[in-house]
């Protein structure tokens, strides 16, 4: 691949020309930064995606709800699904990105760095109460001291397994190790015909860096070095890489989407290609509205290695450096990341708050279904590891995928990959 074409080197080049511009256009304001100009309606514009119909319905019902307490600001919302954060880049580019916008946590290290978002400090009152939020997640979303993003809610991955199947199989409890797992999806993969050709299959697998971090963790490996390079092909990560590519090549107990029809472990489970997956909150209203004769219930994630592990995902309003009208984008903002605002979303059951009141006052702690997410909170991985970090992701997938289809023996995959990563990133420096 040619480094001066890749995503990464790419954003480098663009970002290095936003970040002069960006101070050049600075212009000092004797207004407070929280103040708007009296007697003046102004429209903000606000950018995200959507991951199904609700969710943009209940958004609107918060903006709504907004738009009534402060009848000066018209809220644009504009959904983009594909290629976001393209899209929002170019924009960033042109001048002509949204005031306010969704930021994923895995890309905010580069958006931080480089001085196209607005830092919210000045913004921020005792009364918005910001140490209410999530130690762990709001930093996701700091550089250099600054606070760039309130992270608006965030899902944690843990077990989704299929009742029935679990019965049927003579599985009175969920796996709680990583042995028991094994054995588990042994008993649970089926060949009814004797055939070679499985029915169901006892995991739906996820081949991908943002589901495999806390696995290659367990041993003691890291993604990432100090100095941002890529570590992942040395033996403590390759370690726990093994068993995953063992369960799918050795033992056939496992399936990838792609091996049965389907686009994501969720669906597998719903089908009943699988008998147990790893997914996100964002699956449990999926099942009750895709699938609703599933009965399916959650558990934490087994240890590996008699270590607790799992990923945490999160998504954070941030503001436009060269947004027209701060104030105003500011309060949007401080509504959707506020107590109400926050409460109001949390509904939807796609992801949690990340307010610890909100968190606590939402009933998903007590909820069966949800308490398996919240309970693995405190030993998550948060899916972020510095600017590096999509670069690495697209070469790791690339050659984890070979080594899980036998094209390849794991450490001469994530040598592979390690290196081109490596090599892309030293040459885009």
């Amino acid at each position: 691949m040619n480094i001066s074409l890749s995503r990464f080197g790419f954003s480098c080049l663009l970002f290095g020309a936003i970040a002069l511009t960006s101070c050049r256009n600075q212009a000092p304001s004797s207004r407070s930064p929280n103040t708007l100009q009296p007697n003046k309606t102004v429209t903000i514009t606000l950018s995200g995606w959507q991951s199904n119909p609700n969710e943009t319905r209940l958004l609107h019902q918060v903006l709504q709800n907004f738009e009534a307490k402060n009848p000066d600001i018209h809220v644009k919302h504009e959904v983009i699904n594909s290629e976001y954060m393209d899209v929002i880049k170019t924009r960033l580019i042109g001048d002509v990105a949204p005031d306010v916008f969704y930021l994923d946590a895995l890309e905010a290290p580069l958006l931080m760095q480089y001085n196209v978002l607005e830092p919210l400090e000045p913004y921020i009152i005792p009364a918005f109460e910001l140490a209410d939020f999530e130690p762990s997640l709001l930093n996701a979303f700091k550089h250099n001291g600054k606070l760039y993003g309130l992270p608006k809610d965030f899902s944690t991955l843990a077990l989704i397994y299929n009742k029935k199947a679990f019965a049927a199989a003579g599985i009175a409890q969920p796996p709680k190790t990583w042995d028991q797992f094994m054995a588990a999806s042994k008993a649970l993969t089926i060949d009814q015909n004797h055939d070679g050709k499985i029915d169901q299959y006892g995991f739906g697998l996820a081949p991908e860096l943002a589901r495999q971090v806390f696995v290659l963790k367990a041993f003691g490996g890291q993604l990432i070095a100090p100095n941002g390079y890529a570590t992942f092909a040395e033996m403590n990560s390759l370690k726990g890489l093994q068993l995953v590519i063992d369960q799918y090549r050795r033992d056939r107990t496992s399936a990838q989407p792609t091996d049965v029809g389907a686009t994501s472990g969720s669906e597998m489970l719903g089908q009943g290609k699988v008998a147990m997956t790893i997914e996100g909150t964002w699956a449990i209203p999926y099942f009750k509205e895709t699938f609703p004769n599933l009965d399916f219930a959650t558990a934490e994630i087994p240890t590996i290695n008699g270590k607790p592990g799992t990923m945490a995902f999160t998504v954070a309003y941030v503001m436009n450096r060269k947004a027209k009208h701060k104030a105003a984008a500011w309060k949007l903002i401080a509504y959707l990341t506020g107590s109400e605002g926050m409460s109001a979303w949390a509904k939807q059951g796609l992801a949690l708050p990340t307010r610890r009141s909100v968190l606590a006052g939402s009933g998903y702690r007590q909820n069966p279904l949800y308490a398996p997410f919240v309970q693995s909170a405190s030993y998550s991985t948060i899916w972020q590891a510095g600017q590096n970090l999509p670069t690495i992701r697209m070469n790791f997938n690339n050659q984890f995928i070979s080594a899980l289809l036998a094209e390849q023996p794991l450490p001469q995959a994530m040598k592979k990959a390690q290196e081109t990563a490596n090599r892309e990133i030293y040459l885009a420096r």
